[in-house]
């Protein structure tokens, strides 16, 4: 501890000790993620191996093996034989990411981050909208304060998912951007074909389920003039290696990739493909909207011509959906009145509770 750090304690010691704890704690952070690096094969690995290999003690590589723990990393310590991850894990890399975009979304990808820890990826680039270059895209291995649509928690365990917000500048302002957060599903969707999934639905407005059961979501936020440009965070989050234990807190039926797959899709692949489909799909949607992604997402409309109970803030109402029109919103039935929804007013639940045998959309022809 040099002069000048003594100095600037003896005239701000809050700001200085503040400063110190930081540096502590980055620290701390970097040698965990040095200790994950090294477990990620899903070997056992003594702790005096680790503490060689992290420069520390073995008091050193226990501590931060309760770090990790905390963190909600899975690890099994057996005596006499070390320890290792509950199930290997891939970390996000920045690199790795970047190797897999489309070469549009390489030219077109103004900024990437890859956080360890952040209390929420949409939260992070709202906050910094004005200082970065869209297309941004911000990554997180875990969220502490994940956040889905109406102001729901989103579980968001270290490295088992997929959490991505992504920054986009848009000319027009939010009145000119109707069907976006459907567009974005269709994205989704067209990543998830790319690895395998292809029986995927989609529900208005903004989930997408397997076999009846979610497993994700997204959530837009826009800032900016009704008529000039207009700044939207999109962030989607993707189940790909939901932890059982933290399942239980969630309130609805939901599955993950390694379920739907049998296999647990690379982390890094599904991002940079995500990341791919995103950027793609908006640059097109800036010209031309949601038009030539309206089909698409009808075919996918695992809601269509079921009963469904639409709950708004005036009170809940039933009937039979009957997809969506041109503009995004949701068409539902009332006795001889088709009434329209709008995206972010409503929520959807099938009336039966039952959407394991729903089919994915109808024929063109059924809902002219």
């Amino acid at each position: 501890m040099g002069p000048a750090f003594l100095v600037a304690i003896a005239g701000r010691p809050n700001r200085a000790v503040a400063a110190f704890n930081a540096g502590c704690y980055t620290i701390a952070m970097l040698q965990g993620n040095a200790l994950l690096s090294i477990l990620a094969d899903g070997e056992f690995h003594s702790g005096e191996v680790l503490g060689q290999a992290l420069g520390i003690s073995r008091a050193g590589v226990w501590k931060h093996l309760q770090g990790l723990k905390a963190r909600g990393v899975e690890i099994d310590s057996v005596p006499g034989k070390g320890h290792r991850l509950g199930a290997p894990i891939e970390l996000l890399s920045e690199a790795r990411i970047r190797s897999g975009l489309s070469e549009m979304a390489r030219v077109r990808l103004g900024g990437l981050e890859v956080h360890q820890q952040i209390d929420s990826t949409n939260s992070e680039l709202r906050r910094r909208a004005s200082t970065l270059s869209p297309p941004f895209a911000c990554f997180a291995e875990s969220q502490s304060a994940g956040r889905g649509r109406s102001g729901r928690a989103w579980l968001s365990p270290f490295a088992r998912n997929l959490y991505l917000s992504l920054l986009w500048r848009f000319d027009a302002g939010p009145d000119a951007l109707s069907g976006l957060s459907l567009a974005v599903g269709v994205a989704i969707l067209r990543t998830l074909r790319r690895i395998g999934v292809t029986d995927a639905g989609l529900k208005w407005p903004n989930d997408l389920l397997w076999r009846g059961a979610k497993f994700a979501g997204t959530l837009i936020e826009m800032s900016g003039e009704s008529c000039g440009n207009c700044n939207v965070v999109i962030g989607v989050g993707i189940n790909v290696r939901m932890p059982q234990a933290l399942g239980g807190a969630i309130d609805q039926a939901w599955t993950d990739l390694a379920t739907i797959t049998g296999t647990t899709p690379s982390r890094n692949r599904l991002a940079g493909t995500l990341l791919s489909e995103l950027i793609e799909m908006l640059a097109g949607f800036e010209k031309t909207g949601f038009a030539p992604l309206l089909e698409e997402w009808r075919r996918h409309d695992i809601m269509f011509g079921r009963p469904v109970t639409v709950s708004t803030v005036h009170g809940a109402e039933g009937g039979i959906s009957r997809g969506i029109d041109a503009g995004g919103a949701l068409l539902v039935e009332e006795g001889a009145i088709i009434k329209r929804y709008l995206s972010g007013d409503v929520s959807l639940r099938a009336r039966d509770g039952d959407l394991s045998s729903a089919p994915c959309g109808a024929s063109t022809e059924a809902r002219a």
